[in-house]
């Protein structure tokens, strides 16, 4: 299973991190990636990284502002959202498979997934 947290409430412009780890396993190999969605909305694809490879993908409206990254010798996942706008108040979702997704964006091909941590922007 994975564990995310950092989550809460930002201030639009600002900055927040969230991380994610696996609960009873060292990743490896992995493909991992952060999904979020809104109230009413769909599912949205944020980024992915290929674990090792250092491989990142990135969702059109994050791009340029989010950058996901993971520390293996800790075992955590992270996104760092830099200039947070309203639009991204979301429930924020890690997944991960021990292979590459393909396409990167495919919900449906991460075998395993947290519960979600909310993230507001106001």
């Amino acid at each position: 299973q994975l564990v995310e947290s950092g989550g809460g409430s930002a201030q639009a412009g600002g900055s927040a991190t969230l991380s994610c780890a696996p609960s009873d396993y060292r990743y490896s190999g992995h493909c991992m990636a952060w999904f979020r969605q809104a109230p009413g909305q769909e599912r949205e694809a944020v980024a992915s990284i290929l674990i090792g490879g250092g491989t990142t993908f990135y969702g059109p409206s994050v791009k340029g502002r989010f950058t996901i990254s993971e520390d293996n010798a800790q075992n955590i996942l992270y996104p760092q959202m830099n200039d947070l706008k309203p639009e991204d108040t979301a429930k924020y979702y890690c997944v991960a498979d021990a292979k590459a997704v393909v396409p990167w964006d495919w919900f449906g091909g991460y075998s395993s997934r947290g519960q979600g941590t909310q993230v507001t922007v106001s």
